[in-house]
């Protein structure tokens, strides 16, 4: 293993052949033909120009051995000038209209890859790293936009060596002949690096995908590091990614580093055994001088592309290998199937779940058969321990994740049955941890209703607490939240949050409620804040506050992925059953009862 340790490739990438995938480069660059064809009648003329210079200075050559006067030197000195500027020119014209297409190319790849990472369900998250995804949407297009760069300076050059071998083979047939006979060696070679190329540069790829994976998870929990004091620990998982990508990377390098000077020892020789028979020719009067230097500058123009090409075949493969990443994530199959895209209708918000299997993984059955009607407009609260089954009821109506055998339907229509995105415009939803975008507080609030006026989300902002939670912003609504979020209390998340979902208006509303501990004003604001989204919505409530599960309609008692409990508060309570047991270990030090018996208990002390 050794060096590529750890560099196991995605379970979605695949392994496309070259003509595959030339096919679908080619369909991106479609749109762009008129521009393309532009490209390549400059190319020609660059060809034609490079190709016509040692004409021209053999013509010199031939005309100097007998007589030439002034005047044609001048009239030749000055068309091989005019020669190196039109090519010049057409170069730049041509590497100008190339860089656009190239970039547009680039563009719409990298849109195509964003969209599909963009449309995967959160399963695959689970699964693939997000540090490689990035990857593959940045660094691995880039690289494929230098490789189109590189193709089409190759194509210049073997048009130009084409039309050098034709200009060869009209005036020196026998040493051309030679020529053809050295070409199938240098080409052998070539391909004998063909595979061996790919393979190491596909490895140096996935090197750099870990090293991406490594500081993106590093800045992302930078501050839970530096609370255990682990900097140490996170700088030795990067160096280690690091000094990973550094040993295959160097050695692709040493084997890329191989084509060129083998190949260019392999010219070498052939050009070798082309001077000595040309010069023997040459000296025996069997050819001119002028014919002679033809062949040997021409020899170098035809020798360069070819060589090139095959050297280059290493990047042409690493270009190759960024584009089969790129579009193996395109590619990628979603594991949440919808049977239809049907628009969806005003919902009443009617959740009927009936005979559902839900597994996140073949040794992880959460669901069996699970059975559960909602209401409309019916707010439950699911309470059970950690892996009961709550949050992938919710998760599964959110549509996140894919079940695998029975039916979820909403208002009585297959929920595989709606288009996703319209489906999700009814859906509010609110995270354990409330994920804010950098931007104003008014930014993230409007996030799923640009179209919101400002005199609306203040009016409801005033709605909650009588607005005194603006009060502590200190812009109010356009105070700067931070990426994501950081520069706002977990309270004043949990509030931007529910803000965002009264300005959106769902008919189902999902609650995965934070753990994390608030102070009293705040979790009264926050309470304040609920009922106003749950006067109007069908809610599902993973609750883990006392005050929310009291407010639920009814409470469902999950263990193990089935309803063992269900009924309102005092009912369960009264049972002694296992919502009692949760009671009285997640919610009874919240009640007021407790807190004021607490308090006596330390007077009396």
């Amino acid at each position: 293993m050794g060096f590529f340790a750890g560099l196991a490739t995605e379970a979605y990438d695949r392994q496309y052949d070259d003509r595959e995938l030339v096919k679908r480069i080619l369909g991106y660059f479609k749109p762009h033909r008129k521009n393309l064809i532009i490209v390549g009648f400059f190319l020609a003329l660059i060809a034609i120009s490079g190709a016509a210079v040692p004409v021209l200075v053999a013509r010199t050559v031939d005309e100097l051995s007998q007589s030439m006067n002034d005047r044609q030197i001048w009239i030749l000195s000055g068309a091989i000038l005019a020669t190196g500027v039109f090519s010049w020119g057409s170069n730049w014209i041509r590497r100008r209209l190339l860089a656009r297409v190239t970039e547009n190319v680039i563009m719409d790849i990298r849109v195509a890859a964003f969209r599909a990472a963009a449309g995967h369900d959160l399963s695959f998250y689970d699964e693939f790293s997000s540090g490689r995804i990035v990857s593959r949407i940045t660094s691995d297009t880039r690289e494929f936009g230098q490789i189109v760069i590189l193709v089409t300076d190759l194509v210049t050059q073997l048009v130009q060596a084409a039309i050098v071998a034709f200009v060869l083979f009209s005036t020196e047939p026998q040493l051309m002949l030679w020529l053809v006979i050295t070409m199938p060696i240098v080409f052998m070679v070539a391909l004998g690096f063909r595979r061996m190329a790919r393979k190491v540069t596909r490895r140096g790829m996935q090197a750099m995908g870990n090293v991406n994976a490594a500081i993106k998870e590093t800045v992302s929990g930078i501050s839970v590091a530096k609370n255990f004091r682990q900097e140490g620990a996170i700088f030795e998982e990067f160096d280690g990614a690091n000094k990973s990508s550094f040993k295959v990377n160097l050695q692709r390098g040493f084997v890329l580093s191989l084509v060129f000077p083998s190949l260019n020892t392999l010219g070498g020789l052939a050009t070798a055994l082309l001077l000595y028979v040309g010069g023997t020719q040459a000296a025996a009067g069997v050819i001119t001088a002028g014919a002679w230097y033809l062949f040997m500058q021409s020899l170098d123009r035809f020798w360069f592309p070819v060589l090139n090409l095959s050297s280059f075949w290493t990047q042409i493969q690493s270009g190759l290998s960024a584009s089969e990443r790129s579009f193996a994530l395109i590619d990628a199959e979603p594991k949440v199937v919808q049977v239809s895209h049907n628009l969806v209708p005003s919902l009443k918000g009617d959740i009927q779940f009936n005979q559902v299997d839900f597994s996140y993984s073949d040794q992880e059955q959460v669901l069996r058969k699970f059975d559960l009607h909602i209401k409309p407009g019916e707010n439950i609260a699911m309470v059970g321990h950690t892996g009961a089954g709550k949050s992938s009821i919710a998760k599964l109506v959110a549509r996140f994740y894919e079940f695998q055998s029975g039916e979820i339907c909403i208002d009585g229509h297959d929920i595989r049955s709606f288009d996703l995105i319209d489906y999700r415009q009814h859906l509010g939803i609110v995270s354990q941890l409330p994920f804010l975008f950098s931007g104003t507080v008014a930014e993230n609030i409007r996030y799923a209703r640009p179209d919101a006026a400002d005199e609306e989300i203040l009016s409801l902002a005033r709605r909650i607490g009588d607005g005194e939670w603006l009060e502590t912003l200190p812009n109010g609504l356009v105070t700067e939240v931070g990426e994501r979020g950081g520069r706002l209390s977990m309270g004043q998340r949990q509030l931007v949050s529910l803000l965002r979902v009264l300005v959106q208006k769902p008919a189902i509303f999902i609650l995965d409620e934070a753990t994390a501990s608030i102070d009293p004003f705040t979790e009264w604001q926050i309470q304040q804040g609920l009922e106003l989204i749950l006067r109007n919505t069908t809610s599902i409530l993973i609750a883990h506050r006392l005050s929310t599960v009291r407010a639920a309609d009814r409470i469902i008692v999950l263990e193990d992925g089935q309803i063992i409990e269900e009924g309102n508060h005092d009912t369960l309570l009264a049972a002694g059953g296992h919502y009692s047991q949760l009671y009285n270990t997640y919610f009874r030090h919240q009640s007021l009862a407790y807190i004021e018996q607490s308090q006596e208990l330390s007077d009396a002390e």
